[in-house]
């Protein structure tokens, strides 16, 4: 009976548009009072389940993000891809995925790879001849490869949900992921731009060329010292974050000189007001999670599962559909903060390991960020590309296709996400 308060006064909330965290809340309070258990243990989980030095990662990588966003770092990423990319067919569209791919390692984020990488290039594109639903169709699908490749503020979250689980083991899992889905991705917009005759673009001299790569070097360096140092041990994740921050200033103020004094109060204002959500959900999920685990709620979605079919393929062709389906309506944070813990032991019966079942989430996950009614990064690319949704759905279930095709790879061979955590932490 507690199970059934829990989640039918969580649907109902949701329903009703009220914020995911307060529907978090205002569930697990309802239960707590129904099941006598003291509302002062529940506010004690709240403020325990943030007091984790793991967390202080999230704000600080946010960020840096917010840094890189605003001192043109963007820019400097699309003119390097444009020089590997873009000479071949559909150019532009391939520098996109390109783009978010090397981004994807500064900002760490969907919406920010969306907003900065698509605000430039879905213009481009558009004066490029490019249909402009196939531009805001790319940008959106490609973004989402920031949540998996490091540093990931989604992987970071995932850990907190597990119970600490190694941040480095996780980055580690998410790299080749991440780069199948970029190449899938490239794939698809390449063979979309051969039928429909997209140009090439024009790739800069070489004396061009050379200038972009030493300005851009400073910032992809800033990559290999986050990954390397927190995949070689040198420092743990919020350590990274923190020399993030300083480097990011230190390169876009002083050597862009994109970055004003001026623009440090803009973007304080805005990671505060990002950094709040988010460890409010924590803050939040962790006083849920603590009913779900009082009431043996996991361990009974497991007996469940597993009476269904003993079949692991099986079992997880389920859990992959009934993610995709969460997707499509909640956003990434919350959804990992819920369901890790009701599907973690299923999965854990059946063998699989909780960085594979991680990067299956996450990528899972991902897709939902790229279909309605919730997909947060559709819309913003939607906004940039002033088009609507039903034009939108035509080119974005091109690119769901190979998305999908690699979550199945990485859910059924462990090799493609446990090969480089296995090589490097033995």
């Amino acid at each position: 009976m507690t199970g059934f308060i829990l989640f039918t006064v969580f649907i109902i909330l949701l329903l009703s548009g009220m914020p995911v965290a307060f529907c978090l809340l205002l569930s697990a309070i309802c239960s707590a009072i129904y099941t006598g258990i003291p509302l002062s243990i529940i506010f004690q989980r709240m403020f325990g389940g943030l007091d984790n030095f793991v967390l202080l990662a999230i704000p600080f990588f946010i960020f840096m993000g917010n840094i890189m966003e605003q001192g043109g770092m963007a820019k400097k990423v699309v003119q390097f891809s444009n020089i590997i990319i873009g000479r071949i067919k559909g150019g532009l569209a391939g520098v996109n995925v390109l783009a978010s791919m090397f981004f994807a390692g500064i900002s760490g984020s969907a919406v920010a790879d969306t907003s900065s990488i698509g605000s430039m290039l879905i213009p481009m594109m558009n004066e490029e001849g490019y249909d402009k639903n196939f531009s805001a169709a790319i940008t959106a699908t490609s973004s989402t490869i920031g949540l998996i490749i490091p540093p990931s503020n989604a992987i970071i979250i995932y850990s907190f949900a597990v119970g600490g689980l190694s941040v480095a083991k996780l980055f580690s899992a998410g790299i080749v992921p991440g780069i199948l889905v970029g190449l899938g991705l490239i794939l698809t917009g390449y063979i979309i731009s051969v039928k429909e005759n997209y140009p090439s673009h024009p790739t800069p001299s070489l004396k061009e060329a050379i200038k972009i790569i030493k300005e851009t070097s400073l910032s992809l360096l800033l990559v290999l010292i986050i990954v390397g140092g927190i995949l070689g041990g040198i420092f743990t994740a919020t350590e990274a974050a923190v020399f993030g921050v300083v480097y990011s200033f230190v390169i876009s103020f002083f050597v862009y000189n994109n970055l004003k004094i001026k623009d440090i109060p803009i973007i304080l204002r805005k990671t505060i007001k990002t950094s709040s959500v988010v460890l409010i959900l924590l803050a939040t999920s962790t006083a849920f999670s603590y009913i779900l685990s009082y009431e043996r709620i996991p361990e009974l979605v497991c007996e469940v599962l597993i009476n269904i079919s003993d079949s692991k393929i099986v079992l997880l062709i389920i859990i992959n559909i009934l993610l995709l389906f969460v997707g499509t309506f909640m956003d990434m944070a919350p959804a990992i903060l819920i369901f890790t813990p009701i599907f973690l032991p299923v999965v854990q019966e059946l063998g699989m390991d909780p960085i594979h079942f991680g990067i299956m989430m996450l990528v899972n996950l991902c897709v939902g960020l790229c279909t309605p009614p919730v997909g947060t990064v559709l819309f913003v690319a939607m906004g940039i590309a002033d088009t609507t949704m039903d034009k939108l759905l035509k080119y974005l279930f091109y690119f769901i296709i190979p998305m999908v095709a690699i979550l199945l790879l990485i859910t059924y061979w462990p090799a493609v996400s446990m090969t480089i955590p296995n090589l490097l932490f033995k």
